[in-house]
């Protein structure tokens, strides 16, 4: 499930508060709203007690089981009364669902959800956020060896721009699969024509740029790759004389010094492995980055 999307623009605690509450914003585009509306129910004491004094001067008027009938229908409907009262009781101020909601007014049009996007734009939009995750989720970029600072910033511009343009998409294609139904004149079709074509590319463009966020975010993956091996490599260097020395005592050096000293070059080129993938992520980014 793709999380919310907040333009960069939204400060950064208000743009946490609404990627955490994705439910709630969609209850809220369906019309729901959590502030307190008209004057509030008298309390619950009240309606119990006012209900309950209209039943029991009722029950004056007959006797026997009659009145007993009419003295627990009281308590019944005194009972059902609070519990309606206690349901549409105002939330607090401070309750996350009126903060969430003032918070979604304020900043209407800078975020998205769900319900934005049509399924196509909802996988590519899926794609991007995966993509995103696993270059924050990195070794390489938290060790900042990818200008882990740049990413911050550039990075959820580049979602919020993808996200900005798949809503667009979708709007776009919804009406015109409406205006498509039912028959097609020969006239109509060639006038949807270039429409389509225009759609179709402006798809293409989109997907371009997923493409080369994923791309980028491979290069990240074999940057964690090569830096995980040398991690392990160097690790088995710092006990390579213990294994030397063995060797010695052993007399088993013409068996193992060879496969031995391959240890030394295998780190070195790992190393030459890390900087090639780092600077392979590098120039992804800057193709990404336009």
């Amino acid at each position: 499930m793709q999380r919310v999307v907040v333009d960069p623009e939204v400060p950064a605690d208000i743009a946490n508060l609404l990627r955490r509450n994705g439910p709630l914003l969609s209850r809220f585009r369906t019309g729901w709203s959590p502030e307190p509306k008209g004057a509030r129910l008298p309390t619950p004491l009240v309606i119990s007690l006012g209900i309950t004094a209209a039943m029991v001067a009722a029950a004056t008027a007959v006797t026997g089981a009659s009145k007993a009938f009419f003295l627990v229908l009281a308590g019944l409907y005194a009972t059902v009364l609070t519990c309606v009262y206690i349901a549409r009781k105002p939330l607090p101020p401070d309750s996350v669902e009126r903060v969430v909601y003032r918070n979604a007014q304020r900043f209407r049009g800078g975020y998205l959800i769900v319900e934005d996007f049509d399924y196509g734009s909802r996988d590519l939009l899926s794609r991007v956020q995966q993509a995103i995750d696993r270059i924050f989720g990195s070794r390489v970029n938290a060790m900042g060896m990818l200008d882990s600072v740049r990413n911050s910033v550039m990075l959820p511009a580049e979602e919020w721009e993808i996200a900005r343009l798949l809503t667009k998409l979708s709007a776009l294609r919804a009406r015109h699969h409406t205006l498509a139904r039912g028959v097609r004149t020969p006239e109509v079709a060639a006038a949807m024509a270039p429409l389509e074509r225009a759609l179709a590319a402006s798809e293409t463009a989109v997907v371009a740029r997923v493409e080369a966020l994923e791309r980028y975010a491979r290069h990240v993956a074999a940057a964690d790759r090569a830096l995980n091996a040398q991690g392990q490599v160097d690790a088995l260097l710092a006990h390579l004389p213990e294994y030397e020395q063995l060797i010695a005592e052993t007399g088993a050096a013409r068996f193992s010094a060879p496969e031995i000293g391959h240890l030394s070059e295998d780190a070195a080129q790992l190393r030459r492995a890390l900087h090639d993938s780092v600077r392979s992520a590098h120039e992804a980014f800057r193709y990404l980055d336009g």
